[in-house]
């Protein structure tokens, strides 16, 4: 009798942190795509029509490859503010009808979908701005994203926070499209379960790469391998 009542203990826990994970990504992701709308991480012969009108336009200067990454998140946003639209850089229903493309009829949205990606990204990030810092450190990393997340000053959305304009050498350097790793995988889970190392911090930078003054006016809550970490 112990064994079955073990295993039927152990699945219940797998449970609990499945079911945790799912609910969190939920609270920090409010605002869920709708229907047959498109963003990071979509792929498919729909994004190649996107890719094409922005283009054709001259909105977008990247590959017409019909995978939604960054230019086209970046060129969804101009195209929005050209056009009176709300420019989150997500390709829904008003703004596929100003590209002049029907959207897509679904009988049901995958919420699920947009959590992995959120996942995906922030495994990108944290594999991007961290990898070879200790793993803690890298927990580290993506805690200052969700962070950001709750915070008012910054955007509400962990694509938001990652593509800000200027925030993450990643993204400046292009390694954010590197294939995240499993320990970088690892930590954005652990991140999103709650673990932040860094005391609240919504700030780090390397003190021998820094070169701004103001960052060292933001008062430190931890030191982690190469990085430290504040907030104001």
């Amino acid at each position: 009798m112990k064994r079955p009542m073990i295993t039927l203990l152990f699945s219940l826990i797998l449970m609990g942190s499945a079911i945790g994970v799912s609910v969190f990504v939920s609270a920090i992701t409010p605002n869920t795509l709708e229907v047959g709308s498109y963003s990071w991480g979509a792929k498919g012969e729909e994004v190649k029509q996107i890719q094409t009108k922005l283009k054709q336009w001259g909105y977008y200067e990247g590959n017409v490859d019909g995978s939604y990454g960054y230019k086209t998140w970046e060129a969804i946003k101009k195209f929005q503010q050209k056009n009176g639209l709300k420019a989150d850089g997500i390709a829904g229903k008003q703004t596929l009808e100003k590209l002049g493309i029907q959207p897509k009829r679904q009988e049901v949205s995958n919420n699920n979908t947009d959590a992995n990606r959120d996942i995906y990204l922030l495994s990108a990030a944290i594999h991007g701005e961290s990898r070879g810092e200790p793993y803690v450190g890298q927990v580290a990393v993506g805690a200052v994203v969700l962070n950001r997340v709750r915070h008012a000053s910054f955007p509400n959305s962990i694509a938001g926070v990652v593509y800000q304009p200027g925030a993450f050498d990643a993204v400046k350097d292009g390694q954010i499209n590197l294939n995240p790793d499993e320990t970088a995988k690892k930590a954005a889970r652990d991140a999103l379960n709650g673990w932040d190392p860094t005391n609240g911090a919504i700030y780090y930078w390397n003190p021998s790469t820094a070169t701004s003054k103001w960052i060292w006016s933001v008062p430190i809550t931890s030191r982690i391998g190469k990085h430290v970490f504040g907030k104001k």
